[in-house]
């Protein structure tokens, strides 16, 4: 972690620092003006909560919605003067008086949920998002070589390898990390977040004119812990609830990447529109691992990238041919074992500017990793079983020094050790055993070559 000041707040105080942070750039709309929404908008999803639920009083729309009591009440009113809805008789509770639909506001819901099945807080317009969006970018902050030190203090890594990441991220162009499975490229590109301490604003939805497009996916945005806020009827300070504070968001996709990811999804039976997974990476990390073993052919994806990595927006359609713009502000990463000359050519990687190789350790690095293991297996380091493993096996057998081996290694030989002797201690024969069920055997022979870059 940081070794700055951040690094020391209690979650207490990050709790209250991000409210502060997120009630200067987005502050709590009072009027429905400053939603960007239109009034028969806001009905319509009104409606819609109404239809769902039965009867809703406005303390429960108002928290539904995410929206201020006054910007509802007169909402309300306007579906009152309109004969959409109307009050329960004997419903009033502590809460308020319960609205329900009239037939003609039944009409009019059933029609909104034929148009959007979206039921939950009021959209964010688009225009408004875009602003946001920009406002905190990833690339609004420099990293360190003190700041990279800090973050994988816990790590062990070449030194040149942190200072050729360090300059990339100050880049805001996209990375290319290539080099031998096992090296760390996933384990490291994920962590390289952790150089990211503010939070960020996620909206629950856009609105993309009458269409809303989900946008909060609790699957990939960690939502950041918040002190209970005053009643939402009350109060017109802090930020605007619509949008969720969460921790940068970081989006990890592998072999089972399509092209249908990357564009809006729209789901029939359910009348939603989701969003692709590079919006819902914005102001954080979209990471395409082992790239190469995609459904598509990387020719597609790379091509899919072009115009965004340029000019910083990304073109997206919806179902009814509406096209628009987003921002497309995230640190990009593309990771592989396969040489990139292998997957693409030189003008593609001309654009992406960083191509930083991933390659095998030193003695001297596969020691200190090993030692780590060991107080991690809560193992007692023998000098001679890395002595054996380092001389008789990978040297003799010609197999590359990777990062991964000491923890796989370690790990098969203790289940090995406590299967046979029940020992917490592993042994030259435990090791000689793990790495005969670890590697696969070449061509039949009982030896085993490391793979490496060509």
């Amino acid at each position: 972690m940081s070794n700055g000041k951040s690094a020391v707040l209690s979650g207490r105080e990050w709790d209250e620092l991000s409210l502060l942070r997120a009630s200067k750039l987005t502050p709590r709309p009072t009027a429905l003006s400053d939603t960007g929404l239109s009034e028969t908008f806001v009905a319509d999803l009104v409606a819609k909560h109404i239809l769902d639920r039965g009867t809703l009083a406005l303390a429960e729309l108002s928290s539904i919605l995410a929206l201020a009591g006054s910007i509802v009440e007169g909402v309300l009113g306007f579906m009152r003067t309109e004969a959409l809805i109307e009050v329960r008789p004997g419903q009033a509770n502590a809460l308020g008086l319960a609205y329900t639909l009239t037939d003609r506001g039944r009409v009019t819901a059933l029609d909104a949920m034929m148009r959007s099945g979206y039921l939950g807080p009021a959209p964010v317009p688009l225009r408004q998002y875009a602003l946001i969006a920009r406002a905190q970018s990833v690339h609004n902050r420099s990293v360190t070589q003190e700041s990279m030190r800090a973050a994988f203090h816990d790590i062990t890594l070449d030194a040149r390898l942190l200072d050729s990441l360090g300059p990339a991220m100050n880049s805001g162009r996209a990375m290319f990390l290539y080099g031998p499975a096992g090296t760390g490229k996933t384990y490291i590109s994920q962590r390289l977040c952790r150089l990211f301490r503010q939070p960020t604003l996620i909206p629950h939805a856009l609105a993309i004119d009458e269409s809303v497009v989900q946008m909060f996916d609790p699957l990939i945005h960690k939502q950041m812990h918040q002190a209970p806020t005053r009643d939402d009827l009350k109060f017109d300070e802090g930020h605007d609830p619509r949008f969720v504070i969460c921790e940068r968001p970081v989006v990890i996709t592998g072999g089972e990447l399509t092209g249908e990811m990357l564009e809006v999804q729209f789901e029939t039976a359910t009348r939603l529109y989701e969003a692709p997974l590079q919006l819902k990476a914005n102001n954080g990390m979209f990471i395409i691992d082992d790239m190469g073993r995609q459904k598509v052919s990387p020719a597609q994806v790379f091509n899919r990238w072009i115009v965004p990595m340029e000019e910083k927006r990304d073109y997206l359609t919806l179902g009814s041919g509406r096209h628009f713009t987003v921002p497309f502000d995230v640190i990009l990463v593309f990771s592989t074992n396969i040489h990139p000359l292998d997957l693409a050519d030189e003008a593609f990687l001309r654009r992406i500017g960083y191509k930083i190789e991933f390659g095998t350790l030193s003695a001297e690095l596969y020691e200190r990793i090993w030692r780590e293991v060991c107080v991690t297996y809560k193992l007692e380091y023998d000098p001679k079983v890395l002595d054996y493993i380092l001389n008789e096996l990978h040297a003799k057998r010609r197999v590359a020094l990777l990062p991964c081996h000491p923890r796989d290694l370690l790990g098969m030989a203790l289940d090995h050790a406590i299967y046979e002797q029940e020992s917490q201690q592993v042994s030259i024969d435990d090791i000689r055993w793990a790495w005969d069920n670890y590697f696969v055997p070449v061509d039949g022979r009982t030896e085993q070559t490391g793979r490496t870059m060509p």
